[in-house]
C-alpha cells in the first residue's frame, strides 16, 4: 500500500513526458497556416544526413558544417517552375534575417547544362550562394525522402529536421517569419 502513492506518482509523471512535452515539434503545428499552410511538421526528427554537396567553386559541404543556426534547406532545380519562382522570397527572407542564427541553403539537383543555368539563377537572387548535389543522394537519404521538386527542410540549431514544406511558399511571408523566429528562439 505504502508504495501504490509513489507508483502513481511515477505513472503521472511517465504521461507528462509522453503527452506533448516530449514532442518539440508541436509547438510549429499551429504555424502551419497562410504561406506555410503546407508545412508538414516532423514527428519522429531525424539529424541532417552526412551526405556532400558542393558550392559553385567545388568545394565540398554538409549540412553539419551549418549546425548552431536554423537551417533552411531548399532542394530545387532550374528546369521547375515553382522551384524557379519560390527563389526570389528565399533571397528575400535571407535578407530580412540578415545578422540572425539563420541560414538558407539552395542545393540544386540539375546537372550539366540545368546546372549551369541554375548557378546564373542564384547568382542572380543575393545574399543566395549556390549549391548542387545532381545524384539526388541527398533527397533519398533523409526520412521520408523528399519525392517533389522544390522540397523544403527546416532544420533547428541542433541540426534536426523539425518541418519540412513541398511545393513552392513565399518564404518572405509574416508566416514563415514566425516560423523562423520559433525555431530561433527556442533554446
Amino acid at each position: 500500500m505504502k508504495n501504490i502513492p509513489l507508483a502513481l506518482a511515477g505513472a503521472l509523471a511517465l504521461l507528462y513526458a509522453v503527452s506533448g512535452c516530449s514532442k518539440p515539434s508541436a509547438g510549429l503545428k499551429p504555424l502551419a497556416t497562410g504561406a506555410m499552410a503546407a508545412l508538414v511538421v516532423t514527428d519522429h526528427p531525424q539529424p541532417a544526413p552526412a551526405v556532400p554537396f558542393k558550392d559553385a567553386a567545388g568545394a565540398t559541404h554538409t549540412l553539419a558544417e551549418f549546425k548552431g543556426r536554423v537551417m533552411i534547406v531548399n532542394l530545387w532545380a532550374n528546369w521547375c517552375p515553382p522551384c524557379k519562382a519560390e527563389i526570389p522570397s528565399l533571397a528575400a527572407l535571407a535578407k530580412a534575417e540578415a545578422g540572425r542564427p539563420l541560414v538558407i541553403v539552395p542545393i540544386s539537383v540539375g546537372k550539366n547544362e540545368d546546372e549551369t543555368a541554375g548557378r546564373a539563377f542564384i547568382a542572380a537572387h543575393p545574399p543566395l550562394t549556390f549549391y548542387t548535389e545532381p545524384a539526388y543522394r541527398l533527397a533519398f537519404a533523409l526520412t521520408p525522402p523528399a519525392e517533389d521538386m522544390p522540397t523544403t527542410l527546416i532544420f533547428d540549431r541542433h541540426g534536426v529536421e523539425r518541418a519540412r514544406l513541398p511545393g513552392g511558399a513565399d518564404w518572405s511571408s509574416p508566416q514563415a517569419k514566425a516560423v523562423v523566429d520559433y525555431l530561433i528562439a527556442e533554446k
